[in-house]
Parts: structure tokens; C-alpha cells; sequence
């Protein structure tokens, strides 16, 4: 029996506003019943919009969605290690697709490299940012 070539996760990273409009971002991307994670870096401003999609599923039912929050601070930097352990549970059971929102996107492009760097570039398929004004 051979196993199942597992397809990457399309993964899309956004940016720009304030947490509640990156989050709203997400929310009008979202597909119906396509079970998807959302990492959030920072902390919630009173406006989760994400949070309250998630809780309208019946408790009887998994959740589509998916939150995790991790602290600021640089993704690529400071934040590096972090996001690792995060992704590396996440993906043991994968998504449908992921999102990450990103408090600060000065370095989007080193993270957008480590992000396709091994072991993320079998994992992950980055899809075009989203850029909140």
C-alpha cells in the first residue's frame, strides 16, 4: 500500500490596518466548510471578528476554523521560533488552508524565504498576500 502524497497547504499571509481589519480580511476570504487555521500575531483589540465566526458553529460540529494567537514581534526575527513550533503542530494534521496576520510587515519578505525554505516549501503553498489599507 503506498501512502497519499499529501498536497501542500495554501497559506496566505496578511498585512497592513489594524488586527480588526486584517481579521476582517480573513473573514470575507473565507471559504464555506473548508476547515482553515488562522494565526494571528498580537492581541486581540475587542473587534474579533474571527473569534466570533468560530464560536457560531454548534458545539456538535468541529470548527472549520481554527484561531491561534502568538505574541508580537517579528515572525522572521524574534518571533522565529515561535511561529516554528506553531506551524510544526498545526501541520501535523493540516488545514484545508491557513492564514497568517502579521502585526508588523516590515520584513514580509524574509518570512515569505523562510516560509519557502525547507522543511515549509513540501508543506506550504504561499498564495498572494493580502495587503489591508
Amino acid at each position: 500500500m503506498t501512502a497519499a502524497v499529501r498536497r501542500p497547504t495554501p497559506l496566505t499571509l496578511v498585512s497592513g490596518g489594524r488586527a480588526a481589519e486584517r481579521e476582517a480580511a480573513i473573514a470575507r476570504a473565507l471559504a464555506p466548510d473548508e476547515p482553515t487555521a488562522v494565526i494571528l500575531e498580537g492581541l486581540a483589540d475587542g473587534n474579533a471578528v474571527l473569534a466570533d465566526l468560530a464560536e457560531q458553529v454548534p458545539p456538535s460540529l468541529s470548527s472549520p476554523l481554527h484561531l491561534l494567537r502568538i505574541a508580537p514581534g517579528c515572525l522572521c526575527c524574534s518571533g522565529n521560533l515561535v511561529l516554528r513550533v506553531t506551524l510544526n503542530r498545526l501541520l501535523r494534521h493540516p488545514p484545508a488552508r491557513l492564514f497568517i496576520s502579521l502585526a508588523d510587515a516590515s520584513h514580509i519578505e524574509q518570512l515569505r524565504t523562510w516560509l519557502t525554505a525547507s522543511p515549509y516549501d513540501a508543506l506550504l503553498a504561499l498564495q498572494a498576500d493580502i495587503q489591508v489599507s
